[in-house]
């Protein structure tokens, strides 16, 4: 079993380190947040992953896992494997932002006493690699060899993601050290991928531009659908029928969020301009989905008279179910364009609870949303939405008591037959609703 050293606890990077300690390698996870570090060392985990902190617990109980920071010195904290799993936020530009990449490769580069192999884990442009071997690594005291191994895990089902996963993808141009990382994940059953460093880091933007693709394509469907009067859920079930296609990615809403999809779709943008090249589809792909999700503010506008004098609930901050990441969430564009509308908006989460959005009431329960309010936009797909009683939703509601269902999660005869306006996204006669003030 190896020596691992994981740079970076947040969500790749906790994900990584808990599960190669899992499968029997020993594994040190370092991150400059001191408060963080201490509270992984008790076992609580800082995101919310289901069956993470179980995990958590069990490999420090086994010792295969130890938390430091920097200032325990990199000579002491390098294994023969180092991952790096540092942010890579957007820039103003739409460019990944990689200083925190070059800073620690420089780093430990600088700082190493033996010989290791540096695995890319963050989500890098095509052409970081060879960079950082050209500017940091080449001038380093030792020996370091050079992965790209980019990672393919979904937010609220990240465990599943790692231990069962469709590829594991090793970019390098060493053999050796392209072994070593494959040996690393022998627990793992999938399909190697072993390419060039720049193959493997556009496997993931174009992994990442492709989903979002798809998206916004069946987002469009919807939105025709909305026009001609035909249903997307039909229509969606029967184009996903076909082998070629496929029916995952073909729910239809208010569009994709989180912390991947939209960032590095920017970045394959920006990456394609800078080289020259006008990457017309995926610009498509970015105004499609900015659009989409103007869809319940727009409806709320013609459905309900005098807008700025009415309350409305908007469930869901998160941007998808089972995590508390609210990063490019629709919920952060629609409530403050609510709030401009003049609307008094109250907000609920079931997770999502520390988050904090301009103008509007955080609430801690769904009823104590519901109470009150002209209308509801169901933002996230949480089954405590789907499942809700809508007769007891509809008797705390104002008249004309709307519900907009963001994510078409909902069935629409038990929200119409509580007495509740429902619209959607391409469902026949529920959008046009609201359309039609």
């Amino acid at each position: 079993m190896a020596d691992v050293t994981v740079i970076g606890t947040g969500y790749v990077g906790l994900i990584q380190g808990v599960c190669l300690a899992d499968v029997g390698h020993d594994v040190t996870c370092v991150d400059i947040d001191e408060a963080k570090i201490e509270m992984l060392r008790t076992g609580t985990s800082p995101i919310f992953e289901p069956g993470l902190e179980e995990l958590l617990a069990k490999t420090i109980a086994s010792g295969r896992i130890t938390f430091a920071t920097p200032d325990d010195g990199w000579a002491d904290l390098l294994g023969d494997i180092v991952f790096v799993a540092v942010g890579t936020p957007q820039a103003d530009n739409g460019a990944a932002d990689l200083r925190f990449v070059r800073s620690v490769t420089s780093a430990i580069a600088a700082e190493a006493t033996h010989p290791f192999t540096l695995v890319m884990k963050s989500t890098v442009p095509p052409g970081t690699g060879h960079a950082l071997i050209r500017r940091t690594l080449a001038d380093a005291p030792v020996d370091i060899a050079y992965v790209s191994n980019p990672e393919f895990l979904r937010e609220g089902k990240a465990l599943e993601d790692w231990y069962r996963t469709d590829r594991i993808v090793i970019g390098s141009d060493t053999p050796d050290a392209a072994e070593a990382v494959s040996a690393l994940y022998e627990a793992v059953d999938a399909p190697r991928v072993i390419t060039d460093i720049a193959s493997a880091e556009t496997i993931k933007y174009a992994s990442n531009a492709f989903l979002s693709t798809k998206i916004s394509f069946i987002n469009e469907i919807a939105n025709l659908c909305d026009v001609i009067g035909a249903d997307i859920d039909a229509v969606s079930h029967g184009i996903g029928m076909d082998t070629r296609i496929g029916p995952d990615f073909l729910r239809a809403g208010i569009g994709y969020g989180g912390s991947c999809f939209p960032k590095d779709t920017r970045a394959l943008d920006f990456i394609a301009t800078i080289n020259g090249y006008e990457f017309s589809l995926l610009k498509s792909v970015i105004e499609v989905n900015n659009r989409q999700r103007l869809l319940p503010v727009i409806a709320l506008v013609r459905a309900l008279p005098h807008l700025h004098e009415r309350t409305i609930a908007v469930l869901g901050l998160a941007f998808k179910p089972d995590t508390d990441d609210v990063r490019e969430s629709p919920a952060v564009d629609i409530v403050p364009l609510l709030v401009e509308e003049g609307c008094s908006v109250k907000v609920y989460d079931p997770i999502a609870a520390e988050v904090e959005i301009p103008g509007a009431t955080r609430c801690a329960t769904v009823w104590e949303a519901l109470d009150g309010v002209s209308a509801a936009v169901v933002i996230t797909e949480w089954g405590e939405f789907a499942t809700l009683d809508w007769e007891r939703a509809a008797g705390m509601m104002t008249s004309p008591a709307v519900v907009f269902d963001g994510r078409n999660c909902l069935d629409p005869s038990k929200v119409e037959a509580a007495g509740l306006s429902y619209m959607a996204v391409g469902r026949p006669g529920a959008h046009r609703t609201g359309r039609s003030g």
